[in-house]
């Protein structure tokens, strides 16, 4: 996908640092994403409309079954959804996901989710994810944003 992007990293200008004007963007959303950090998924890369994050499976994220919990995939491919939704100088947010499950992952997995925008059509877009084991595709995930007014 190229070049990694400045805006590409966990850290970001803080609104103090930037003048009086607050960070906004992809890069600012996942400063402050403190449940992403923590299950330890990093932004390779993202641009306005598309976005590749990567996530290790680990222990804690093994159901009953030893497979992955859904919940842990539907939220990896949520963060890289919302890095592909939120352009620079806007806040999104979702108004819904849907995923599908393709095949069971497992601790030590190592994933990827290769985000792209659909469409977008005033405040409302449409966002397609495949989240990848490798060359195989492990699961898709569409997502619907809304992006909010500027505050008054």
């Amino acid at each position: 996908m190229g070049e990694p992007s400045p805006e590409a990293t966990t850290t970001t200008r803080t609104a103090e640092s930037a003048g009086s004007e607050p960070a906004t963007g992809a890069a600012a959303m996942f400063a402050n994403d403190r449940a992403s950090q923590h299950l330890g998924i990093t932004v390779d890369d993202h641009g306005p409309g598309w976005a590749q994050c990567s996530m290790t499976i680990t222990d804690i994220m093994a159901n009953g079954h030893d497979i992955t919990h859904g919940g842990y995939v539907f939220l990896f491919a949520d963060t890289t959804f919302a890095m592909a939704c939120n352009y620079p100088g806007s806040i999104t947010v979702a108004s819904g996901g849907d995923i599908d499950f393709l095949t069971p992952t497992y601790v030590g997995d190592e994933l990827v989710a290769r985000g792209k925008e659909i469409v977008k059509q005033g405040r409302s877009g449409i966002y397609d994810i495949e989240v990848s084991r490798g060359d195989e595709i492990v699961a898709v995930y569409r997502g619907r944003s809304r992006t909010l007014p500027p505050p008054k």
